[in-house]
């Protein structure tokens, strides 16, 4: 897989995604949204912070199962049911991307939902990828 990330001058400078990524590659990948859930089913991590590692994790465990890396990924959407409180995590939640999915950028964009699926479900990431 080949993929450009395009940052136009025009736009505002990006922080931790990048406005556009063109991707070329035979096998395109869907990620269902994945939230903090452990191995038993149960939500895991009781602040954003750890819920968004978890939830990290596990999409890029749905990644590395069907043979990809973070590098692969051409887009993610997060959900959070507080758009402050992801606001306020900022760094944090950079720093969490960038030790587990590095500095390769997917396009990306915040939503805040009313609730997911679990209620105790803070954040929920969802994505696809294209692989070679």
């Amino acid at each position: 897989m080949t993929t450009e990330r395009v940052n136009p001058p025009e736009l505002s400078p990006p922080t931790g995604f990048s406005h556009a990524v063109v991707a070329a590659g035979s096998r395109v990948v869907f990620l269902a949204g994945q939230t903090a859930l452990d191995a038993d089913g149960k939500i895991t991590g009781d602040t954003l912070p750890e819920q968004f590692a978890k939830a990290l994790d596990n999409l890029l465990a749905a990644l590395r199962a069907v043979g990809g890396t973070p590098a692969d990924l051409a887009r993610v959407t997060v959900y959070a049911t507080d758009v402050a409180a992801y606001r306020a995590h900022a760094r944090r939640l950079g720093r969490i991307w960038r030790e587990s999915a590095g500095r390769d950028y997917p396009a990306m964009a915040v939503v805040e939902v009313v609730r997911l699926w679990d209620e105790r479900a803070l954040v929920e990431l969802d994505g696809f990828a294209v692989l070679p």
